[in-house]
């Protein structure tokens, strides 16, 4: 099989920044495993809950993973579509970090603000205290910037409020509590058909890529670009997922992160779920949203699929931001190469 010259250069970059980093210990900084009986924070970085019963919910998931809930002094509060003011969010989310019976920190929902916070979070004291930060969608923007800033290993995976269905658990205690290090796999499907539809892995470039995974959602990816809460993608797997984006709304974020230089560094992508993505009204003529990915992803030379367990999604992966992995985009797989947690 002949290999590109991009090809070669990407996955020669990639394993020699890894040896690198493996070699000098400046790999990301291991947060302590969870064990039963911990105490963890709750806390709303973004929207608010709307029902104060659904926190009781809330509480009660995390005692039944064996854990103590500890909610944040401003957890609950209302500040327009936003759980509080700017201040008294980024006072939670310095609280839990600094409180040290506080074992990990739980966001018990997205929705948007994370980002509005970010100027006001005490970096240098998170960074003394690595605790696993656990979440997705909006806590993208402080995944991103506790690897920019703090440098240790959180958890993209089921916000608080998740329904934390077996796939999602298992996914999670492997990772968090048991220090494991699986792959990934799409469940099998469970269709009355003849050939699966459900759960399906498209393939941009087959192959296998190594390096650090990066990523999260891209709405909240793309408007980090160019502020100094985004680490550095050389050489990384970066996963993607997203919601309620039409294809030409995934089209431009993907092109800014093209034009800004992102996806040129990366040595492998992999999509997840990018759940009511389909164009609204009539498409004729349109692209659809596979076809938008192969656009932007297949010219890249390095493997890429879509279809990974991650996003607005019941079945969630734990991704642990900022581990090595290895990347197989003909199986649609990410296997962990190095524990998440201490």
């Amino acid at each position: 099989m002949r290999v590109s010259r991009r090809s070669w250069m990407a996955g020669a970059g990639a394993l020699l920044a890894a040896t690198q980093v493996e070699a000098a210990g400046t790999g990301p900084v291991k947060p302590p495993r969870l064990r039963p009986g911990d105490t963890v924070g709750l806390i709303e970085p973004a929207g608010f809950t709307d029902d104060s019963f659904d926190l009781d919910v809330v509480k009660e998931t995390i005692v039944a993973m064996g854990l103590k809930p500890k909610a944040a002094p401003h957890l609950g509060g209302r500040y327009g579509y936003l759980a509080g003011t700017d201040k008294d969010r980024a006072a939670d989310v310095n609280a839990m970090f600094a409180d040290p019976q506080v074992r990990a920190i739980f966001a018990v929902r997205g929705g948007w603000g994370c980002a509005r916070i970010l100027p006001l979070l005490d970096f240098a004291m998170i960074r003394r205290n690595p605790k696993l930060l656990v979440g997705f969608s909006d806590i993208t923007a402080l995944h991103l910037a506790i690897a920019a800033k703090a440098g240790f290993v959180t958890i993209h995976g089921p916000v608080a409020a998740s329904g934390w269905n077996r796939f999602s658990w298992d996914a999670f205690r492997a990772v968090a509590f048991d220090g494991a290090t699986p792959t990934l796999s799409p469940p099998l499907g469970q269709e009355d058909r003849l050939a699966q539809r459900a759960g399906r892995i498209r393939t941009f470039r087959p192959g296998l890529a190594r390096g650090r995974l990066i990523g999260g959602n891209l709405s909240v990816l793309a408007a980090l670009i160019g502020t100094p809460y985004v680490p550095d993608f050389t050489g990384a797997i970066l996963f993607l997922e997203d919601i309620s984006e039409q294809p030409y709304s995934i089209d431009r974020m993907l092109t800014q992160l093209a034009l800004a230089g992102v996806l040129g560094k990366v040595a492998g992508v992999a999509f997840g779920q990018c759940t009511d993505c389909g164009p609204s009204g009539a498409s004729y003529g349109g692209f659809t949203l596979s076809v938008v990915l192969q656009q932007h992803l297949e010219p890249l030379g390095v493997p890429a699929f879509q279809g990974g367990q991650f996003g607005h999604v019941a079945n969630q992966y734990s991704l642990p931001m900022g581990v090595m992995a290895e990347m197989d985009a003909g199986a649609g797989t990410i296997r962990l190469l190095e524990a998440a947690v201490g």
